[in-house]
């Protein structure tokens, strides 16, 4: 397989060294619990730069303890960390060590230049919906990422399901594509 992805978008499976969310002395939650998580190290062996068309995006979840590494991760790839392209008010609070976790940030990294021919232009950053099943991302984000560039060839990576336009990469996804196997 030669195909070149112009839209990459990431949710990668980070590994939080098997640490649990608890409110009351209760566990909460732990992604290990639902999906097999990677670390940086491993993440970054996918070889990412090898499927990215010359001219490219890529939109990548982040939790925010793993905002550093998610732009280490991106760079690894081939990709220059631009800017935030969408933060998710999740509508409910999850404990963290600091503050209530709320909100999710997907940011958007560039190889080469912005992909043309380019869709709508004035797509919002922001999105309040509620939070689903255990780290699943609302549909909407994907679907302001078709409306900005909707003939490019996509790719959804550590995807749960195959929607419709978009090729997919992950161990819970029907029909996922392989990287870095006979490219």
């Amino acid at each position: 397989m030669n195909k070149k992805y112009e839209i990459i978008y990431a949710d990668p499976p980070w590994d939080y060294k098997g640490q649990t969310q608890f409110l009351d002395n209760k566990i909460t939650s732990a992604a290990t619990v639902h999906y097999n998580t990677t670390t940086t190290t491993d993440l970054k062996d996918i070889p990412v730069a090898d499927i990215a068309a010359v001219n490219s995006l890529i939109f990548m979840w982040s939790s925010s303890p793993h905002l550093d590494q998610a732009i280490d991760l991106m760079t690894a790839w081939g990709f220059k960390y631009k800017t935030i392209a969408f933060v998710w008010d999740k509508q409910r609070t999850n404990p963290g060590y600091y503050t209530l976790s709320q909100c999710e940030i997907c940011l958007v990294g560039k190889k080469g230049k912005i992909p043309t021919p380019r869709g709508a232009r004035n797509v919002h950053q922001f999105l309040s919906e509620m939070r689903g099943k255990h780290s699943a991302k609302p549909a909407e984000v994907r679907k302001r990422i078709e409306q900005m560039f909707p003939t490019q060839t996509k790719l959804e990576m550590f995807a749960r399901e195959a929607p419709e336009g978009w090729d997919v990469f992950g161990d819970q996804a029907p029909g996922s594509i392989a990287i870095g196997q006979d490219q």
